[in-house]
């Protein structure tokens, strides 16, 4: 019989209260809205010494200084090639065509990615939650998986699989 494990987490502090917009069909943009976000982390890999996939406990702290560092913020995406952000030590600046938007530099969190998708907010936890596991607990997931519910019933996952 070959047996797989899983560990998964999902808890009421696993939440970030958060603002946000995305540009869609290349030259359309959302207004400013908000979503009281969601994280469930999934870990799947062999039983270690003590017969657990991966600490809990460790898991959870991981993740919640991650969506910790979300809650209660403007999620603005860096990398996105229809919105130019202009940032100073006291505000964020934010253009779209002809709309802007001007933030205290501390209300938001600036993020590497395309755009503040549920799927890549996913991504973007997975990556540092691997990059957290890795350096914090020498641990190596074979399958690590992030989903994001932005809503009830409307959530995406990314996943990562180990070569």
């Amino acid at each position: 019989m070959a047996e797989r494990y899983k560990v998964r987490v999902t808890k009421d502090h696993l939440v970030f209260c958060s603002g946000h917009f995305i540009s869609y069909e290349g030259d359309k943009c959302e207004r400013l809205h908000g979503h009281n976000y969601r994280t469930t982390v999934e870990i799947e890999g062999d039983l270690d010494n003590n017969h657990y996939v991966f600490d809990f406990i460790a898991l959870k702290h991981c993740t919640k200084a991650i969506t910790d560092e979300l809650d209660h913020r403007m999620m603005l995406a860096t990398r996105n090639p229809y919105i130019q952000i202009t940032e100073t030590p006291q505000s964020v600046h934010v253009r779209y065509r002809e709309r802007e938007w001007l933030f205290p530099r501390g209300d938001c969190v600036l993020l590497p990615i395309e755009n503040t998708t549920a799927e890549l907010l996913a991504r973007y936890i997975l990556q540092r939650l691997l990059d957290d596991i890795r350096r914090k607990h020498q641990y190596e997931p074979q399958i690590m998986r992030v989903e994001v519910e932005e809503n009830i019933g409307q959530s995406a996952t990314c996943e990562w699989r180990s070569c």
